[in-house]
């Protein structure tokens, strides 16, 4: 059984992280899988765990924008885009952006934007605070199957290949959020 963390232990959770760990923890509406997304060998372990073409590429999730403003190509986004996407934040919305040079090609897989959202839900929030910065998201699910809304169903589809699980509740979404390119408000995924 992988290590439980309460929201007391987060720090103990980061600190996992920080050594190359993959960590499931909850999001708004289903569990999410993460891990530092410089670390290749632990973002590779993800895609292995979910059986997933790593060509795909993930988004990621920070606690607010000053962690995730270094993998935006600033010079390609309008002022006005901007401060639209900000005022959705923190909250349910994920965006795609154009990257910028601080963004590893294995997060992004074969797109030319990276997604990412600012959490407004307070444990998944609160992780990325601990952790110091921006983390993978990326649904708890083997490729092909529902996304795990509890903690069986978690350990069901991973147990021992996580390095731990922040135990604590989902948000109340019912689906997960939608991603929208920042540029253009074309939906990517509903």
């Amino acid at each position: 059984m992988p290590a439980l963390y309460t929201l007391t232990q987060l720090q103990d959770a980061a600190e996992a992280l920080h050594e190359g760990g993959v960590l499931a923890y909850p999001t708004e509406a289903v569990f999410g899988l993460g891990c530092d997304p410089h670390n290749r060998a632990a973002f590779e372990r993800i895609f292995t765990l979910k059986q997933r073409p790593a060509t795909q590429g993930v988004l990621l999730i920070a606690a607010d924008f000053a962690q995730i403003e270094r993998y935006v190509d600033m010079a390609e986004v309008p002022a006005g885009v901007l401060a639209q996407v900000r005022a959705s934040w923190p909250g349910p919305f994920t965006w795609v952006f154009p990257r910028s040079a601080e963004v590893p090609d294995w997060v992004a897989g074969t797109h030319p934007g990276i997604a990412l959202r600012v959490s407004g839900h307070a444990p998944a929030a609160a992780l990325c605070r601990a952790f110091g910065g921006a983390l993978v998201s990326t649904s708890a699910n083997i490729h092909g199957k529902p996304p795990a809304r509890d903690l069986e169903t978690v350990i069901g589809y991973f147990g021992e290949g996580l390095d731990g699980i922040v135990d604590a509740p989902l948000g109340g979404a019912a689906q997960p959020t939608t991603i929208r390119d920042a540029l253009t408000g074309a939906i990517i995924r509903t």
